[in-house]
Order: structure tokens, then sequence, then C-alpha cells
């Protein structure tokens, strides 16, 4: 009888950004399918797990969604250290927002794992006639610091499932022996079920 190995890779992924951008809706958009109008402000940094199956691979993201406040920010790099992917968002109806996430992105390419997957996100596209930030400038800026784009709404659940699926697809293309931020578990299937085994 054949046996398929499924491999099985254990993620970290950061999402960082300014105070109001929606990264916690995000998540919980991703992990549990909800969304509220009013979420309160992440202190610290909030921890959430989901699973992803893709063809022969599945992802286990170890989320972490870190607080957009000023005062946090020196705690950033104890998330952002070892992370093998990381959200940078912003919010469509905020310039300010649009310019920290610049600054974030600095910070991460100067302190960040060099092999970071790392992809810029423009929230809250539900609110299209508040538009301050320009779908160009957010796709340009990206395309210039070889980031990837896209633009959610995680009130409109708008390319939410996408982005995480989209992360996914390009760590499962990754040598996770070479990524920081990954492990690799390999499981048998045929001849009993084991355990993950770290390899």
């Amino acid at each position: 009888m054949a046996r398929t190995s499924n491999k099985n890779i254990q993620v970290k992924l950061v999402l960082l950004g300014d105070m109001g951008t929606g990264k916690t809706s995000l998540v919980l958009r991703f992990v549990k399918g909800q969304f509220f109008d009013f979420q309160e402000s992440t202190i610290g940094a909030a921890f959430f797990t989901q699973v992803l199956s893709l063809n022969e691979v599945t992802i286990k993201f170890d989320i972490w969604d870190t607080a957009g406040q000023e005062r946090y920010h020196s705690l950033a790099p104890m998330y952002y250290r070892g992370a093998a992917a990381a959200v940078v968002v912003y919010d469509i109806t905020s310039m300010d927002s649009f310019e920290r996430a610049k600054k974030w992105v600095q910070e991460l390419q100067r302190q960040g794992n060099p092999n970071l997957i790392m992809f810029l996100v423009a929230n809250k596209v539900d609110l299209e006639e508040k538009r301050k930030v320009k779908n160009e400038e957010g796709e340009l800026y990206a395309q210039e610091n070889g980031l990837s784009f896209l633009e959610t709404s995680a009130k409109s659940a708008h390319n939410v499932n996408e982005l995480f699926y989209e992360i996914a697809k390009r760590l499962a293309e990754v040598n996770p022996s070479r990524q920081t931020g990954m492990k690799l578990h390999t499981e048998s299937h045929g001849g009993g079920r084991r355990g993950f085994c770290c390899s």
C-alpha cells in the first residue's frame, strides 16, 4: 500500500501596524469568522493559532497580533524576532497609518528575519468613500520594497482568507530547513499513526 507523507509546518506570523488599523479584526475574521464593530485595543499582544491545509502541506499559524499604541512599540521585536511571515497593516482612511506602516517595514527590513515573507495590507476597503490612501500608492510602495500587497476588509471579509492562504502558499514553497520561525513536522500515514516528530 502506498504511504503518503504529509508535511506539517508550524509558522510564526506577526501582525504590525498602527492602532485602529484593524489587525485584531483581520485575525478574528480569519480564525473565528467573526467581526465586531467595536473591537477593544490590544494590550501588548494577543496570540491566536489557526491551521490551513494546502495539498501536501498543513500549515499551523502561531499568530502574534501586536498592539498598535506607541507605548508598546519597544515590545515589538520580541514578537517579530524569528517570525517567518509578517503582515504590516494600514487603514485606507488614514494617511498617518500608511506612513506608520512604512516605518514598520523599514524596521523589519533592518531587524527582522532576512528570509521574512512580508505582506503590506490596506485594510477597511469597505470604507471606500472615506479613502485617503490610493490603491496605487500602496501597490507602488510594496513593489519598490519587495513586499506582497493586498487590500482587505475585515468587516466584509474581502480578501481576508486569501491573505492567509497566500502567506501559507509562499511558506510552503520555502525550504523550511533554512527558514527561521518554521518548524517542520513529518507525519506518515500508513502503518499506524504517529504523533508529530520534529525533524
